[in-house]
């Protein structure tokens, strides 16, 4: 079985990219999904957070989302440590996933995979792309936030130039190229 990264910057369609993958037969892994679930469903890693940033994370079991994020959310540091909490987990899950597919080839898709390391152990990596205007307006449209909080949430992920640079194939998500053929170009490369 051949494992496959996907990834790209907020806004580029790595979602919409993934859907057609399923539709063309792929498995995906949604690793944000996947620590979000973990977040909420993982007893160890629950304790683990409460441990590390406050018995007041966790209210009924149910995450307080807004007191974690004011805490990691502009501190390098906590978010860190809520990484290195949260990641190992969803190695795991993916790793487990992987035993319950039959498929030659899955892909697994994660906004952080260089950042998060995440890419070790995958055999390529495939970037989704897009210009940054279009990419703004796609969050905007999605999920109403300000083109200032679009852009800071930008600015503290790596470049998308650079995500592009580690990738082993690009996939240009702009709206002016045709996907399906450069999805199967890609899938073509991995037989």
């Amino acid at each position: 079985m051949k494992k496959i990264g996907l990834t790209g910057g907020i806004g580029v369609g790595k979602t919409y990219v993934c859907e057609l993958f399923q539709q063309m037969g792929v498995p995906v892994f949604n690793a944000d999904i996947e620590a979000k679930k973990c977040m909420v469903e993982d007893n160890e890693l629950m304790l683990a957070v409460q441990q590390t940033f406050g018995k007041n994370m966790y209210v009924n079991s149910v995450l307080q989302k807004e007191e974690l994020a004011k805490i990691v959310f502009n501190n390098e540091v906590a978010l860190g440590k809520l990484n290195a909490l949260v990641h190992p987990v969803v190695k795991q899950k993916f790793e487990d996933w992987c035993k319950s597919q039959t498929a030659e080839l899955v892909i697994k898709e994660a906004a952080i995979l260089f950042e998060s390391d995440s890419y070790l152990g995958l055999d390529a990596v495939i970037c989704v792309s897009a210009n940054r205007e279009l990419r703004i307006a796609r969050v905007k449209s999605r999920d109403e936030s300000s083109v200032e909080q679009i852009k800071s949430r930008m600015n503290k992920q790596m470049p998308q130039a650079e995500k592009e640079e580690l990738a082993d194939f690009i996939i240009v998500n702009n709206g002016e190229q045709l996907l399906l053929p450069q999805l199967i170009s890609v899938l073509t490369k991995m037989e």
